[in-house]
């Protein structure tokens, strides 16, 4: 077993859980961090999810609330916010957005996490830090912040501003969330404990863009999405 220690960026979706059952396999429970961030978001569903997620697997789970960060924007994912959730895909969006981000992109929010994650994890002894953007998310400039573009050189800056001893890993930043639900069903993953509507409530709304990929990501794996099912 390596004896190396990882911190991962744990949402509580899909993506951060597969994310962390990979890091369990590879350094063990005893090795992993999770970290889970409140920004100012709409509902308290997925960092719920997040804790549910690090009992499962039995690992130490750090939180941060960067909220006032986030004060001036008006992201329709905030709590504050004036805008509604979009309930259309991603794509959609992006041909209404004329080259700019989705609706739902908080301002550099993962250049911020990531960066939090950094000092955490280095100050606990961490030599990794675990990302799970993804190529659905930054295709097309939905979402800049989970970029190849932007993951080279977030992981460049980690390096050099820790002197070598931190890398950022973001192994899903090529793979569809399709490829990502496949590696997690084969990992055996408790994707009925996730959540990733943007919108809170006792079931997903299905409308939203995160859900629209979800249902279609669990159904390119000829399966059904457990909270749809549910």
């Amino acid at each position: 077993m390596d004896s190396e220690k990882a911190l991962v960026l744990c949402s509580g979706g899909v993506d951060s859980t597969t994310l962390l059952a990979m890091a369990v396999r590879q350094f063990g429970a005893a090795n992993v961090v999770t970290l889970s961030i409140s920004y100012g978001q709409r509902h308290s569903r997925e960092i719920e999810a997040a804790k549910a997620v690090a009992a499962h697997y039995g690992v130490q789970q750090r939180f941060l609330d960067l909220a006032a960060i986030f004060a001036e924007s008006d992201c329709s994912l905030l709590a504050h916010s004036t805008q509604a959730v979009p309930e259309s895909s991603y794509a959609q969006q992006r041909s209404e957005a004329d080259g700019a981000p989705v609706g739902t992109y908080v301002p550099f929010r993962n250049g911020l996490f990531l960066s939090s994650a950094a000092s955490m994890a280095l100050s606990l002894g961490c030599s990794a830090v675990y990302y799970g953007a993804h190529h659905d998310d930054w295709a097309g400039d939905a979402y800049p912040d989970c970029s190849q573009a932007f993951v080279d050189a977030m992981g460049a800056a980690i390096a050099e501003g820790t002197g070598g001893q931190l890398q950022l890993r973001a192994p899903f930043v090529q793979m569809t969330k399709a490829d990502i639900v496949r590696t997690g069903l084969e990992l055996e993953v408790p994707y009925e404990l996730t959540w990733s509507c943007y919108e809170g409530g006792e079931a997903p709304c299905g409308k939203c863009a995160t859900c629209i990929d979800r249902i279609a990501a669990f159904r390119a794996n000829g399966t059904e999405d457990p909270l749809i099912m549910a």
